[in-house]
Formats: C-alpha cells, structure tokens, sequence
C-alpha cells in the first residue's frame, strides 16, 4: 500500500506545475515499453483495451476493466490513471461503489464521464451529472487511496460540442472535487486558454490525437497533463491491418518488412 501511496502523491505533484505527457497504453506489453521511454504517467484507454479484447469501446464488463487496471498498474513503476468511463453506472451511489473497488487496483488517478452514449440526448443532466462527480469524490476520500480525480465532459465528442456548457459543467466538477478537468474534443487553443482560465488552479488535460498542437503551445496555454487516449492503439492497428490486407488482398509480404526489430521492442520489457 505505501508503493501505491507514494505513486499516488507523485501524481498529484505532477499536477502541481508544468506540464506533462500521459501516453495511453493498451495492455502491459504498451505499458511496459512507455513507462521505459521515460514518460511519468500513464493513463488505461478505454477503446484501447476493448479493441484488444475483441469488443467495442464502452462493451467491457466491469470486472473484466478492473482486471485490467490492476494488471497494468503492477506492471509498471509509474502512476497510472484509469479510464474509467462514466464509472459504470448512472445512479450516483453505484458510480461510487465501482468507483471505491477500482481504487483498490493500484491506480494513481481516475476519471468519470457526462456522456450517457444515447446520440438524441448526449449528455447527463446537470445536476445529475455534478452528483455523480460527488459521488466518485466522497468515494475516493473514504478509501483514503489519495487517488487523484478527473472530471470530464464530453460535449464535443458526444455531438454538443458548446464551449460555455461545457466550462460551465467543468467548473462545477470542479466545485465537485474533481482536481483535473478534461474536455476531449476540443483543439481550438483560444478555447483551451479559456478553460484552463475558467477551472484555474485546477489542473485541465487536452487530449491530442493529431498534429494539432505541440506540447511547448499546449504548455504555453496553461495545459498541465496532455493524453493521446486511443491513438496510439489505432496507429499499433495501422500497422497491422495494413500489413494483413496486404497479405490478405495482393499475397505479398512488404509492409512485414517496415516492423522495429523484435529486440527493439523486447528491450521495454526489462528482465522479467
């Protein structure tokens, strides 16, 4: 428990100031070779981890993710944050008691959702929405973990992409207890600078899955914590279904030849 402690508060120092990458891995395997890249954080995707188990985004059963946290937090010597989604549950007090079971799995950090994944009404409603945030905050204090809390609102990848709700509903997750505010979707930096300013000192996280923005721009906007959430997985599935097709349609091997050495990548593994 001390070991899970001691990440837990090097996580929240790494929200104190600056800013810093929270590259996604997608299994052990990822997060293994990330953590030996340097990086001082990682954080669990939820799309990654589906894709890997032959499901869907947001079609893993809770205890098949809680698996899954625990497994990659063992693994490595850094915190890591989960993607916890919208805590698997709709009513408050149950986002709670699966929130109070995931911190038990060694993570340093977590984050619950608004998105309710219905396209006619994206989001949850305010109020509810807040308690939920509550509900994950009172859960995380009773456990004692020290786990770190992100509020996210999902507005403009859920189909309601209206910059004032969605900093209205991240400085009410703040209010909530949430220490970190995440709003993915959004790349325009005049809205990034206004939600750093609207949650400030809280910390925000942007998430980056293109060239958008660099992290000295990212940094020089106030972004404290930058994720790439399922990208680096889709670029792993680039490579692979690009060489498969190939064999598949034209009965040729070239993009096989474009792979890293096998030692290259084993080297991220240590000695185990």
């Amino acid at each position: 428990m001390s070991d899970i402690a001691d990440r837990c508060r090097t996580f929240h120092q790494l929200h104190a100031s600056g800013c810093f990458v929270i590259p996604n891995p997608w299994d052990v395997g990822s997060a293994r070779v990330l953590a030996s890249l340097g990086f001082p954080a990682l954080a669990t995707t939820s799309a990654g981890f589906a894709w890997s188990v032959g499901r869907r985004d947001g079609q893993v059963p809770l205890g098949q993710v809680l698996g899954h946290l625990q497994a990659v937090a063992a693994s490595v010597g850094v915190p890591v944050n989960a993607d916890f989604q919208g805590g698997f549950a709709v009513a408050p007090e149950e986002v709670a008691s699966n929130v109070a079971l995931a911190v038990m799995t060694g993570i340093a950090g977590l984050s619950i959702e608004d998105s309710t994944g219905d396209p006619s009404n994206p989001l949850f409603d305010f109020t509810l929405a807040v308690e939920r945030v509550q509900a994950a905050r009172q859960a995380i204090d009773r456990s004692g973990t020290g786990v770190l809390l992100t509020g996210r609102s999902e507005g403009f990848i859920a189909g309601r992409p209206d910059l004032r709700e969605t900093i209205g509903r991240l400085t009410a997750y703040a209010e909530a207890g949430a220490e970190c505010l995440y709003a993915p979707g959004i790349r325009d930096m005049n809205d990034i600078r206004a939600v750093v300013q609207a949650v400030a000192p809280r910390s925000v996280n942007v998430l980056v899955s293109s060239g958008f923005a660099t992290v000295t721009q990212l940094a020089e906007a106030g972004v404290r914590r930058i994720s790439v959430g399922g990208a680096l997985a889709r670029a792993a599935w680039s490579g692979f279904l690009e060489a498969a097709r190939e064999i598949a349609q034209r009965g040729t091997f070239t993009n096989l030849g474009r792979g890293v050495p096998s030692a290259e990548i084993e080297g991220g593994f240590g000695s185990e």
